[in-house]
């Protein structure tokens, strides 16, 4: 069986205390950042954008948002896929809306350690959690 790869975008918010800002999209059972796939022809930072306009109902501007990296993963909620991720972050503090696919938030600690946790997208686990931890 052959695996498929979707380009994705996500982005990292942090309330005042650090936590970081997941959302599970209805019908998932894994937590994730707020993003998704890029549109035929839409660069990465277009793509964050948009998808947190419609999933959290925040507006951001091109210059609300610095790259924390870009990595391969499996994909969280869908059989043999991998994701291809860029991962902002922005400095923001922000009232989100869950909306559009996303049935839930959750804010995280990073200080609990969550990377051990099947809660969470691999993408989470093995890159976004560490490089964050990375930047304090």
């Amino acid at each position: 069986m052959s695996t498929q790869t979707l380009t994705i975008a996500g982005v990292c918010f942090q309330d005042a205390t650090s936590r970081l800002l997941t959302v599970r999209k209805r019908g998932s059972h894994k937590f994730q950042l707020p993003g998704g796939k890029l549109d035929a022809g839409e660069s990465p930072l277009a793509a964050a954008l948009r998808e947190v306009a419609e999933e959290i109902l925040v507006e951001l501007r091109s210059e609300d948002l610095t790259l924390l990296g870009s990595w391969s993963a499996p994909a969280a909620n869908e059989a043999n896929t991998r994701i291809n991720a860029t991962v902002f972050v922005s400095g923001l503090i922000v009232a989100p809306v869950a909306s559009a696919e996303i049935e839930e938030l959750q804010w995280v600690d990073l200080a609990d350690n969550p990377q051990g946790s099947e809660h969470f997208a691999p993408l989470l686990r093995t890159h976004v959690f560490g490089a964050l931890r990375a930047r304090v």
